[in-house]
C-alpha cells in the first residue's frame, strides 16, 4: 500500500466522521450527554453559573448533529 493510498483511505475515513457526526443519531445522543453535563454542573455549582452553563452546552450542541 503507497503513501497515497493511505492517504486517500485517512481522507475517506474523515470525512465518514465528519457525517456520522452530523447525523439524526448523534444529534440524539449529544443532546442527551450535553442536557446530563449541564445539569451536573448546575447542581454542583448551586445554579450560580446558569446561564454560563446553558451558553456553553447551546455552543457545543451546534456543532454537533443536525
Amino acid at each position: 500500500m503507497g503513501l497515497e493510498e493511505i492517504k486517500g483511505k485517512i481522507g475517506d475515513l474523515t470525512e465518514k466522521g465528519k457525517d456520522a457526526l452530523k447525523s439524526d443519531k448523534a444529534e440524539s445522543v449529544s443532546d442527551s450527554v450535553l442536557d446530563g453535563a449541564a445539569n451536573l454542573a448546575n447542581k454542583v455549582t448551586g445554579g450560580k453559573f446558569e446561564d454560563k452553563i446553558e451558553d456553553v452546552r447551546k455552543n457545543l450542541d451546534d456543532k454537533i448533529g443536525e
